[in-house]
Parts: structure tokens; C-alpha cells; sequence
């Protein structure tokens, strides 16, 4: 017979390693599986985490690796636009170490971690979760409570287990590189260099630096494109360098509880549309999946019905949010290059960004207000909403 767990979680992300960390904190037994065999390997990510997460989740302060107050835009033409605060507004981490210290935290608190751990199927058998794992080459059964479904954009468990799949998505390819004097977060927009979408180039570690961007297809392609381009610039000191590719949800789950189920983070679409940072969603979205968990798990209650109470939560604080950020996402994507040219214009002749950074609701994580008031901006709202015709409001 298999051993019974109060819960397994599929993916330890940062999502999965402190959704773990959180019960087995409270008292329940949990096993953590991972694909990879080590924890945060193949990641493909910027990094880039706001301080309002690191305030309210204070576990990785040894992954970081710089401070951001600070970044600089440019237009397809080459307009900059500088954004700057004299506060801290982000952190940019080494993820790698960012995902260690949250799985060695959840460990520490009496999670079980098993790596190079395939969940090849899970099934809902005489009233528990039974879930298949591939391990060293071996199939083993794992029988528990509840499973928490934390292992990204594309995984086939939703679907199979009656929650859909995600409707929309966006690839990204990314970088590491040697740079010369980059100090700043730079965003690069233009057709020409991430159709639809943006590229980065973000200083991380002394001499080193991530650029990457998204792009619907063909990721890999314009990131040649962009790495020839800031060599010539002399920004970086190489463009021959390897890539690491991923996908970024751009709208949640149809539904994100089952029997038994949850699913959280990039796995459930928490994820920001306007820049695809999931990392503050994912733990927010991990904290409310464990205090919902836990008290079905006091009350013995697993149902379908007493986990709709997670989506309930997590739709309160995001939905309305993820709602406008997909809005925004898709008028963007809809822009020439001669209207991004002309928002460009308008924010740098009237000021606009200086009024808007200033604004008391200006985040780095919330983005529907920043969007709203941007939109009823006196300079700026009447041509943003003459290219809205084929976006509609939210």
C-alpha cells in the first residue's frame, strides 16, 4: 500500500516550495516532486522581483544580487525614456538560489523533496490522490490527501484532470551575457525586436548581464537579432552565447480547484500580462492555496465545493487586476511602431511619466490602477483610446 501524505505538490518553483513550506509549518505531512535534479535548474527567467514580495515574504534576501530604482525605455527608434524613483523598487536575484532558499525553507519545516521526479499521472482513487512518479527509472505510487498543482506553463495534469488548460501564452528566450558598464534595467520596444512584446537587458551579477524577450514566435531568432544589435553597441562583449527558452501564461486557468486539487502559480495563470513576472502572484496565490488547504484538511473535508473557497480568494485580490493587465497587453500588441513612436512623444513632451510615477497608486507590481490612470491622463488618454477601437475596455 502507498504511503499517504496530507499533500504532494508537482513542480518546486517558488510557488510549490512555499505552498509546501506553509503546511508542513502548520503541521501536514508533504512531498514536494520534482522533474529536474536540482531545484531551480532551467529556469528562464529575469529575476526581477518587486520589494512589496520581499517585504511580505522575506525568505531569499541572500539570492539577491542588485537593487533596481531605475530603468531606462526605448522607443523602436531609439527614444529613451528614463524612469527613475529614490526608493528601491526591485530586486533583481539569482533564481536559482532564490528557488534553493525557498525548498531548503520548506525542508526545514519537514517537507519532503524528491528530485528528478516525473508526475506522469494523477488520479483520484477510494477517496485519496494517487500519483504516478517516475523516479530512476522507476514508476512508484504516492498516495495523499490533496495535490497542489505548481509546475508551470504547459504541464498536461489540468487538462487531464478536468480544469482546462490555459487560454493564452507568450514564448520567451533569454540570455546570459558579459556587459560592459550596464548599471540599469534597459526595455527595448519595436516590430523589429520583440513583435508585440519587449526585450530586456538587466545587469545582474558583477560584469554579467540577462537580455531576453517575448514574442509570440520565433524567440530565438529575434534574440540573435537583439544580441547582434547591443554588441554593436558595445553593451555587451559577445553575442555567441546560449539560450534558454520558456513560456509565460498570459491568462489564468478556467478553473484553478477539483476534488482534492489545486493549482497555483504559473500553472494557473498568476501571472502579471503586462510583464509576465509570476513570482509575487505565485507566492501570494501559494499562501491563500495553504490556508485554504489547511483548514480542509482540519475539517476533513477535501471537496470540490470546500476548495472553491482558494479561487474565491485569490480571484478577489487578482482577477480584477489580471483582467486589465491582459487589456493592456493586447493593445499593445496592436500597436505600429509609429504609434509606440507617438505614446513615446506624448509621455516625453508632457511629462507624463514623471506625473504618473509620482501618482500615490504607482507599483511595480499592481498595474491595473497605473493602466486606468494612464487612460484618463488628459494628453495621453485621448490617443490611447483612439487606438482601442479593436481592444475594448475592460
Amino acid at each position: 500500500m502507498a504511503e499517504l501524505y496530507d499533500a504532494i505538490v508537482v513542480g518546486a518553483g517558488p510557488a510549490g516550495s512555499y505552498f509546501a513550506y506553509r503546511l508542513a509549518k502548520l503541521g501536514h505531512r508533504v512531498i514536494v516532486f520534482e522533474r529536474q535534479p536540482k531545484v531551480g535548474d532551467s529556469v528562464c527567467c529575469t529575476g526581477i522581483v518587486g520589494k512589496e514580495c520581499f517585504d511580505r515574504f522575506p525568505i531569499a534576501f541572500n539570492a539577491i544580487l542588485a537593487e533596481a530604482s531605475s530603468a531606462r525605455l526605448f522607443s523602436p527608434s531609439g527614444k529613451l525614456l528614463n524612469l527613475h524613483k529614490e526608493t528601491v523598487q526591485a530586486y533583481i536575484v539569482d533564481r536559482a538560489a532564490f528557488d534553493n532558499a525557498l525548498a531548503q525553507r520548506a525542508q526545514e519545516a519537514g517537507a519532503d523533496y524528491l528530485l528528478s521526479a516525473k508526475v506522469d499521472d494523477i488520479a483520484i482513487v477510494d477517496g485519496c490522490v494517487r500519483a504516478r512518479v517516475e523516479h530512476d527509472g522507476t514508476m512508484i505510487k504516492f498516495d495523499s490527501k490533496v495535490a497542489a498543482i505548481c509546475n508551470g506553463l504547459g504541464g498536461p495534469l489540468p487538462k487531464a484532470l478536468g480544469l482546462g488548460k490555459i487560454g493564452d501564452s507568450v514564448a520567451g528566450a533569454q540570455a546570459e551575457v558579459s556587459a560592459n558598464g550596464v548599471d540599469e534595467v534597459e526595455v527595448y520596444f519595436g516590430q523589429s525586436i520583440a513583435p508585440g512584446f519587449f526585450a530586456w537587458l538587466v545587469p545582474s551579477s558583477a560584469g554579467k548581464a540577462l537580455v531576453g524577450l517575448l514574442t509570440r514566435r520565433n524567440p530565438g531568432s529575434y534574440l540573435k537579432k537583439l544580441l547582434t544589435m547591443l554588441h554593436a553597441q558595445g553593451k555587451i562583449a559577445s553575442d555567441e552565447v546560449e539560450f534558454t527558452y520558456g513560456g509565460i501564461p498570459l491568462k489564468p486557468l478556467r478553473k484553478t480547484y477539483g476534488e482534492r486539487l489545486v493549482v497555483i502559480g504559473d500553472a494557473a495563470g498568476h501571472v502579471k500580462p503586462t510583464t509576465g513576472g509570476g513570482i509575487y502572484y505565485g507566492l501570494l496565490c501559494a499562501d491563500m492555496a495553504a490556508d485554504t488547504i489547511h483548514e480542509a484538511l482540519c475539517s476533513d473535508d477535501l471537496s470540490a465545493k470546500r476548495l472553491a473557497r482558494y479561487e474565491q480568494r485569490w480571484k478577489e485580490i487578482l482577477a480584477r487586476e489580471l483582467q486589465i493587465g491582459y487589456w493592456g497587453r493586447k493593445l499593445y500588441e496592436n500597436l505600429s511602431d509609429s504609434q509606440i513612436e507617438r505614446i513615446f512623444d506624448l509621455i516625453l513632451s508632457n511629462n507624463i511619466h514623471e506625473e504618473l510615477l509620482q501618482s500615490p497608486d504607482f507599483s511595480f507590481d499592481w498595474h491595473g490602477s497605473f493602466i486606468l490612470r494612464a487612460l484618463k491622463h488628459k494628453a495621453l488618454g485621448k490617443t490611447v483610446r483612439s487606438m482601442t477601437k479593436s481592444t475594448p475596455l475592460p
